[in-house]
């Protein structure tokens, strides 16, 4: 679920404390909360980052739990607390198998709260820990992913400032989950806001897309299929601080397209500006092996989750510094624009090829990559 929480808390003098973002209101004590949610159960669907996940957060989770709020749903929350402003989010992992080329759940844990924060606009500071641990897990493979946790803390910069362990039976945890809270600093003169994304904005992409979803999936051995890939787990906080720097002004929007991959992360921008999205296909960045792997289970790459990348909506006069500040940043040289912001389809989503031929682009439907972060 996204971390759309905005509350009034008391203060200790008695007064009251903003967070700011969410207007938050308690429902009449007594009165009906409107519950749309009508699936029947929880499937892996639900968790997947597509339809059914939102059908799920604005469907139950938002109406009992968040009553009256109308704000597009984020990555993390920013909260004002005694005239001190912070980032806040909040984040599980359950990623199968626990390490693959390229990362591990570990690293992972770390990478990916420090990113929703980063695509907040951002600076991750500390972390909480919360490891769930399946009775049997051999005590070497925890070292090995705290130890990698340890090394990704190092390289974000960021401090482990507590957490907490659970065990339980054999069988109920695929070994290992982990969850996390993550605190921040919000960045100087940026503020990312769907509703602020006008129809020329540019949509800029820092890298290429689907190889963390496609390597998960090879490192399961279901697939008699071979490529050399790795999964993109990393911080992006790097590119995000190089682009707040250069075109700090101009930005207007982030996110990191997890689980639902890029199609998905702009679905919801889309539908959260009322503007439609334009692509253009040939400018999206991804290496071959991913592209065949793709064609030959029937995925779309735009569908596919990345954890290493970032989409970022600016304002068309800083399309030119954005991409030149990113790509003078290490990790960031294949950086892009890779479409913009129009005003028709409306609340869609269109890919259009060199060839002038377009087709329209939903959100993930289903579950097509089991356990992939």
């Amino acid at each position: 679920m996204r971390s759309i929480l905005q509350l009034r808390v008391p203060q200790i003098d008695g007064g009251e404390s903003q967070l700011s973002g969410l207007n938050v209101e308690p429902s009449a004590e007594g009165s009906p909360v409107a519950i749309r949610f009508r699936d029947p159960q929880i499937e892996m669907a639900h968790g997947a980052g597509g339809k059914a996940s939102r059908r799920l957060v604005e469907g139950l989770f938002a109406p009992l739990l968040y009553p009256g709020s109308q704000e597009p749903l984020n990555d993390a929350a920013h909260l004002d607390i005694g005239g001190a402003r912070i980032a806040f989010t909040t984040d599980s992992f359950v990623v199968k198998p626990l390490r693959f080329p390229g990362g591990s759940i570990g690293e992972l844990a770390v990478n990916g709260t420090m990113n929703d924060l980063a695509v907040s606009g951002a600076q991750g500071r500390a972390m909480v820990v919360t490891f769930v641990l399946e009775e049997g897990l051999a005590a070497a493979v925890l070292e090995a992913e705290v130890r990698a946790m340890s090394e990704a803390l190092k390289r974000a910069g960021v401090v482990m400032t507590g957490g907490d362990t659970k065990v339980v039976e054999r069988g109920k945890a695929d070994g290992m989950y982990i969850t996390t809270a993550g605190i921040g600093t919000p960045l100087n003169g940026v503020k990312v806001d769907a509703r602020s994304v006008r129809p020329g904005d540019r949509i800029l992409l820092s890298g290429p897309i689907g190889d963390h979803g496609i390597t998960i999936l090879l490192a399961r051995g279901e697939l008699d299929f071979e490529a050399d890939l790795s999964s993109d787990t990393r911080s992006v906080f790097p590119l995000v601080e190089a682009l707040a720097m250069e075109c700090g002004p101009g930005i207007r929007w982030m996110r990191d397209p997890t689980r639902g991959g890029v199609a998905t992360a702009l679905n919801e921008l889309a539908r959260d500006s009322g503007l439609g999205i334009e692509l253009f296909e040939e400018e999206i960045p991804m290496h071959d092996a991913v592209r065949g792997a793709c064609e030959l289970l029937g995925l779309d790459p735009l569908h596919i989750a990345n954890e290493g990348q970032f989409l970022a909506v600016v304002s068309p006069e800083y399309a030119d510094m954005a991409v030149s500040a990113l790509q003078q940043t290490a990790g960031g040289e294949e950086s892009r624009i890779v479409g913009q912001v129009c005003i028709e389809p409306a609340n869609a989503v269109l890919v259009t090829t060199r060839y002038g031929g377009s087709r329209i682009v939903d959100m993930l439907v289903g579950d097509p990559l089991p356990r992939i972060c």
